[in-house]
């Protein structure tokens, strides 16, 4: 890895240009504000979003370009080239902000109990 020449600066890298680590894109939190998204939630711009964007990070703005167009946590993660948590934070912030909306996977219905399908099946029976 070669470094800018003149520079003792380890932020810039002649290869990959600036380098920015994960805990500074979330300022060091590891939780996302509010209820933990999951991975297949899927994220898109609020309608009609007023919020002021000036105090976001350049992160921020282009998930919220990406989130035009419904998309799960997931693949706006791979689109960013960003892990997971550092994702579920700036969205987060996004959604405190009112600029998203998130619609959490349903969950799967639990089964009923093994007695009340078998009382089911009895009662079809009778008739």
């Amino acid at each position: 890895m070669s470094r800018t020449a003149g520079r003792d600066d380890s932020w810039l890298d002649d290869e990959a240009g600036p380098v920015v680590r994960p805990y500074a894109l979330t300022h060091g939190r590891t939780r996302p504000a509010g209820a933990a998204l999951d991975v297949i939630a899927i994220i898109a711009t609020a309608p009609g979003r007023r919020g002021d964007l000036t105090e976001l990070e350049p992160e921020h703005l282009r998930l919220l370009r990406l989130c035009a167009l419904p998309t799960s946590v997931a693949d706006l993660a791979a689109e960013l080239d960003l892990p997971l948590g550092v994702v579920q934070i700036l969205l987060g912030d996004l959604r405190e902000r009112s600029l998203i909306t998130v619609h959490q996977p349903v969950q799967p219905a639990s089964l009923p109990a093994a007695d009340i399908l078998r009382e089911v099946v009895d009662g079809l029976r009778r008739l």
